[in-house]
């Protein structure tokens, strides 16, 4: 059988040649597998071969060792173990002959398979002598910068897949002593210092002990700090994420570094390659996340100053902020269309937001005189940046501290949202969002709205909801931070009441809009809507309320006669009925708890109907959220729910059964619960058929255990309902 052939088949454009070659390396796999890894690590290793056959032969030996699947893993894992060992042995040998190949592509995937039999091996350990072998490559006199580079990467992917207990502190300390050399700039390949570079990236977790000695810790970071200003990009970047991950790991050793640290990030901020000042930014980000985490750790504790907290942030404040707001105005022109955008401006906004969490109110006076300084230029750069910083740092500061700031500013934010250009509008329409959600409380004593600007806020808001969707979703967002501002003050919702038609036909038509190519906008409207039913006084709006329950039962009527072509098509009936169903549980929700309960007993058939239609569509995200309007429904109607059993008990049974979305089935048992409390005991007809399930589940070793505890609180209402 010539496994180079076979291989070089399995990628052959024609799909009968590809399923025969498919089938062969089937059947090898099964019927002999010691023989078919070893041919593979040998084709692998074979620098006369094709690099086609070898790169294939790389993967799957890879894949023969390796799996996400948990289950699938442990039983690959097993299959090796098993193997016999004088085969285990020739592998591993070709396996490490291959990191000197001429092919760049044989010598990286060595590297990698190498790292996913060490996963397996030196727990369990064996193939002791591995770290010797390959600190031997580096020390090899005339050891080429190929070999030297393959055997960092591999040093390196084997750090991250084994856990530090697994090696001895010797092996730890030539790892690193090999490592930490690489990097060193009298190495003349920047492809070695570049892999050893990223070596010690993932070797960090493993060095506890370097670091707590102060002279390898001081050699480590010198040389660290050295290759943060080697002449290649890439490695520069690399050296930032060593600091990074140092920030993070070893935060409590840093105090002596910090001062050159800050001057390499600031003139790496100020001029370098973008990948370089993002990691820059991301070092002082990381530093937040630490003391952030001290300071929750210690709230409340007499020890508040402990002597690990060095308040690093504090101390760099006055030279930190500033070079902070500088990047804000390196936005890119559209980086408003797209979320998921991650550069300079915005990931120095992300610091930013984490300074004022670490600080407080000592940012404001830093922050302000950038945002008055530039909030009314006529370069739009300098009016986002501003916007974008005074919305960046209202969590952390104190509510008397914003408070005024806010009350000031709130007209001239309102006004902003008719700038000519959409990033002002949409990181306005964003802060106007953080204002709502951090600093709106209408009991509280300093009330950001009031009887006087609700008006204006209202008719701003109604209007800029037509903008294009990027802005219309932040306005949407907005408003549902201003109602959700009511929700522990409802007596005070009233105020809403006056707007409500106008807002629910605002965020229907901004869910309806033609251009919503991205799905955000219409679930950002939706969601709004909920909030704004939730904290609705019902004694004046029940009318209003069961206007839109007529309005959400049309529309999810509608999505049945979507044309469906395309799994993409199937998707997006599921999430519109999703997005609706998820309406229609916050009305009944609301109803049922009131006087208005009548408007659901009317229309609780054709709820209950429509609702059935939605599981006849298959589609898990929609049982989850038709699943739990349902329970809704029950609550509402109480005994009469009764009716509907027979129809519904086949999908409820489903939704207990289904152990792959763990989710749909933890929520299936919480609408047990809802049942029984409104049958009450006649429910008892269906428990035979739910505690055979339920007890299956319970025993189910594939179901998720969150879903485990809930089963026996069931349980016990089960047998409240039916004494």
């Amino acid at each position: 059988m010539d496994i180079t052939q076979i291989l070089l088949a399995a990628q052959s454009p024609d799909a009968n040649l590809r399923t025969v070659a498919e089938t062969n390396l089937t059947q090898f796999q099964e019927q002999n597998l010691p023989n078919f890894l070893l041919s593979l690590s040998v084709e692998l290793s074979n620098d006369e071969k094709p690099p086609e056959s070898r790169r294939l032969a790389g993967i799957i030996l890879k894949n023969s060792l390796d799996a996400k699947d948990s289950s699938k893993k442990e039983l690959l894992t097993q299959q090796w173990v098993s193997v016999d060992p004088s085969i285990k042995s020739k592998i591993k040998e070709s396996l490490l002959g291959t990191l000197g190949s001429s092919v760049h592509d044989a010598r990286r995937t060595s590297s990698q398979v190498i790292a996913k039999v060490a996963s397996i091996e030196i727990p369990r350990r064996e193939w002791q002598d591995l770290i010797a072998k390959l600190l031997g490559n580096m020390t090899l006199p005339g050891a080429s910068a190929p070999l030297k580079q393959a055997t960092l990467e591999a040093l390196g992917y084997v750090c991250e897949e084994i856990s530090p207990q697994h090696l001895e502190q010797d092996q730890v300390n030539a790892v690193l002593t090999a490592v930490v050399q690489g990097m060193n700039q009298t190495e003349l390949s920047s492809e070695v210092r570049l892999a050893a570079v990223k070596a010690l990236y993932n070797a960090l977790d493993f060095a506890e002990s370097n670091f707590a000695n102060e002279m390898e810790r001081n050699y480590i970071m010198k040389v660290i700090c050295d290759t943060a200003v080697s002449k290649e990009v890439e490695i520069r970047q690399a050296a930032f994420e060593c600091l990074v991950a140092i920030a993070s790991t070893y935060y409590s050793h840093l105090d002596y570094y910090m001062q050159t640290i800050f001057n390499l990030t600031a003139n790496a901020v100020k001029g370098d390659e973008e990948p370089v000042a993002l990691q820059a930014v991301e070092f002082w980000s990381a530093i937040c996340d630490e003391e952030i985490a001290l300071q929750d750790e210690y709230e409340g504790s007499d020890d508040g100053n402990s002597t690990i907290h060095f308040r690093f942030i504090e101390k760099a404040l006055p030279s930190l902020v500033p070079m902070l707001l500088e990047t804000l105005l390196k936005q890119e022109e559209d980086q408003d269309q797209d979320d998921n955008v991650w550069n300079i401006s915005m990931s120095g906004g992300t610091c930013l937001g984490l300074i004022a969490r670490t600080v407080g109110d000592a940012i404001v006076p830093l922050v302000m005189p950038f945002v008055e300084a530039n909030i009314t230029k006529p370069d739009w750069h300098c009016r986002e940046a501003a916007t974008f910083a005074f919305g960046s740092i209202l969590e952390g500061p104190s509510v008397e501290k914003l408070a005024p700031l806010v009350q000031s500013g709130l007209g001239f934010l309102l006004n902003t949202m008719n700038d000519s250009n959409t990033q002002v509008k949409d990181t306005t329409a964003w802060t106007l969002g953080r204002v709502f959600e951090l600093l709106h409380s209408p009991a509280g004593a300093n009330p950001i709205i009031n009887s006087s600007n609700l008006p204006r806020i209202m008719a701003v808001l109604l209007e800029s909801s037509k903008d294009v969707p990027n802005v219309a979703e932040k306005v949407c967002g907005a408003i549902y931070f201003l109602a959700q501002g009511y929700e522990d003050a409802e007596s005070m919702s009233s105020v809403l009441t006056p707007y409500l038609p106008n807002v629910i036909a605002a965020l229907l038509s901004a869910a309806d809009r033609a251009d919503t190519t991205h799905f955000r906008l219409r679930a950002s409207a939706y969601e709004a809507l909920n909030e704004i039913v939730r904290v609705s006084n019902v004694p004046e709006t029940s009318g209003i309320i069961g206007q839109l329950l007529q309005e959400i039962m049309r529309r999810l009527n509608l999505t049945f006669d979507l044309h469906i072509l395309s799994s993409g098509d199937k998707e997006k009936q599921s999430d519109l009925q999703a997005l609706l169903c998820g309406v229609l549980q916050v009305i009944i929700q609301k109803l049922s708890s009131t006087d208005a309960k009548s408007i659901i007993a009317l229309t609780a058939d054709q709820l209950m109907t429509l609702f059935l239609r939605v599981f006849a569509c298959h589609s898990s995200t929609v049982h989850e959220e038709a699943m739990l309007a349902i329970g809704a429904l029950a609550y509402a109607t109480g005994p009469d729910f009764v009716k509907y059993m027979p129809n519904f008990f086949t999908y409820l049974e489903a939704g207990l059964q289904n152990y792959e979305e763990y989710q749909v089935c933890s929520i299936s048992v919480g609408v047990v619960g809802d049942i029984c409390r409104a049958l009450e005991d006649k429910i008892l007809p269906f428990c035979d058929r739910i505690m055979t399930v339920l007890l299956k589940d319970l025993s189910n070793s594939m179901l998720n255990r969150s879903v485990k505890p809930p089963i026996f609180s069931c349980f016990g209402d089960i047998a409240l309902a039916i004494e």
